[in-house]
């Protein structure tokens, strides 16, 4: 019997040495016929830096750049690990060879744009006039320079086009479902007018009792739906023992604020909205407003109860604080200044679980992991000397402030207390200006010790002609903005009484 031998297959493997230059591309939906005008499109190259840095912006192109009420078409930024080659063919002229192709990789293409949405609509900045012709109005409502008051006073129809039309630049299937008050034989819902978003399901109720500081007496115990609300959900070990640590906080100290509590509880948020209504009651008026208070305790009767009254502290704002608005030390949670639509932010979407992610997990599983998962850090309602607010506004107790002076003040009238004023509790009238005066120059002292360019005075500069007296008169009245204190705001009283209501 022959045998034939064959021979092993040849395989020949090349390395290639990759740029180290790294390169953002951008799917252009259009076909570019002038390099400069594409890039105008798109911000240009500031724009289009600006747009790279954050990770969680949307690239916005307009075709129409000049325009400013031209709605973008945004693009999605994703991560990707392609190659941008240069590919040459040569070919000698009159010649029958094979033209010679060469590559070469130019870089590494990392993040990609596309745009895969809907155009928004667009509307024109035009008016139909008598004749049904139409005029446009952008020499007339945008200035491309310093006008007079001629300008001003010219006669101008309305034109005021929302910024976006569409919230979604993408295609949305709806799931219509009947209201379940219309489906017979199922009752109306006692709660369906109030819940006018959502009616298929009402809002959720956490049955916490609010109390007013004119109020005659104070629960000494739960709603019943309370606590069957919480005995129904406590089911891990972790919400029994919580619950164990919250009693004893409420034993040591009658009165909490909520950031109190989630630096003392480590629970999870959710949970603690079932828990806090099981256990205290909340105050809305006085000086113990947005403070949990343990049932049975009223702080009007008990003069000790001055330690745990609530100081509503803000973050003054001017230069003879030491710094700006732009230099602010503590950045605003939220701002109207840097609202992005809708549309121009990228959505989050589910990344690959990492080696990393899978090894805590199985730690956590185990019991390895740091249980304080939740906790705030204590700076969240306690201050100390030397240290800056994590907040603009923050909601202390007098207890929480760790400052001798600050003490001495608090503690100024103690044993002489007569009544318990709505305003200033057991404390003497205006002490909370006072408090609020001496925690904003040690904030101050803090900024200046880190920017020590910013204490000194900076001169105003002087226009020919003009007397040095006149510049010292505007000195002065800057200075003579007195700061008015804050009576107590409600913004976040009311964003934590929509969770119980």
């Amino acid at each position: 019997m022959d045998v034939t031998a064959s021979s092993p297959a040849i395989t020949c493997t090349t390395t290639v040495c990759l740029s180290e230059t790294r390169l953002v591309c951008v799917e252009y939906p259009g076909f570019v016929k002038n390099v400069d005008k594409m890039l105008d499109s798109i911000g240009g190259e500031p724009g289009l830096s600006k747009t790279y840095a954050d990770s969680s912006k949307r690239l916005e192109l307009r075709y129409r750049p000049k325009d400013p009420y031209c709605h973008p078409v945004c693009g999605n930024r994703y991560s990707s690990n392609n190659l941008l080659l240069r590919v040459r063919r040569r070919r000698r002229k009159g010649s029958s060879e094979e033209p010679h192709v060469s590559m070469e990789i130019l870089g590494v293409i990392e993040t990609t744009y596309k745009f895969q949405g809907m155009a928004d609509f667009q509307y024109l900045a035009t008016n139909n006039e008598a004749g049904g012709s139409q005029v446009s109005l952008y020499d007339k409502i945008i200035l491309h320079k310093p006008e007079k008051k001629e300008f001003f006073d010219q006669p101008v129809p309305l034109f005021l086009p929302p910024p976006i039309f569409s919230r979604l630049d993408s295609t949305v299937d709806y799931f219509y479902r009947p209201d379940v008050a219309h489906r017979e034989g199922s009752l109306p819902s006692l709660l369906s007018n109030e819940n006018l978003i959502g009616p298929n399901r009402a809002r959720r109720p956490h049955n916490a009792i609010f109390v007013n500081f004119d109020d005659k007496s104070v629960p000494t115990e739960p709603l019943e739906a309370a606590r069957l609300n919480w005995k129904k959900n406590s089911i891990h070990h972790s919400d029994v023992k919580a619950e164990e640590e919250l009693t004893k906080l409420f034993e040591k100290r009658p009165v909490w604020s909520r950031n109190a509590i989630k630096a003392n509880v480590d629970i999870h948020p959710e949970k603690l909205k079932l828990l806090l209504p099981y256990l205290a009651y909340y105050m809305l008026t006085g000086p113990w407003r947005s403070l949990w208070v343990r049932f049975g305790y009223d702080p009007r009767k008990y003069t000790e109860a001055k330690i745990y009254q609530v100081l509503d502290f803000r973050i003054r704002c001017g230069m003879k604080h030491g710094y700006g608005v732009n230099d602010m030390p503590v950045k605003a949670k939220r701002s109207a200044y840097h609202y992005s639509l809708p549309t121009t932010v990228n959505k989050a979407v589910p990344q690959p679980a990492s080696l990393k992610e899978i090894t805590q997990d199985g730690a956590s599983s185990s019991g390895k992991l740091s249980s304080a998962k939740y906790m705030l850090k204590d700076s969240a309602y306690i201050f100390r000397e030397g240290m800056l607010p994590p907040y603009r506004q923050m909601f202390y107790q007098l207890c929480d402030l760790d400052v001798e002076k600050i003490k001495n003040i608090i503690h100024k009238n103690d044993g002489k207390e007569e009544a318990c004023d709505e305003r200033d509790g057991w404390c003497l009238p205006r002490t909370a200006d006072e408090l609020r005066d001496i925690i904003s120059s040690m904030i101050a002292q803090v900024v200046r010790a880190k920017r020590p360019a910013l204490s000194t005075p900076k001169l105003k500069p002087v226009r020919a002609g003009r007397k040095v007296e006149e510049s010292d008169e505007d000195e002065d009245d800057e200075d003579e903005e007195d700061y008015k204190a804050s009576e107590g705001s409600e913004n976040e009283m009311e964003t934590e009484m929509l969770d119980y209501m």
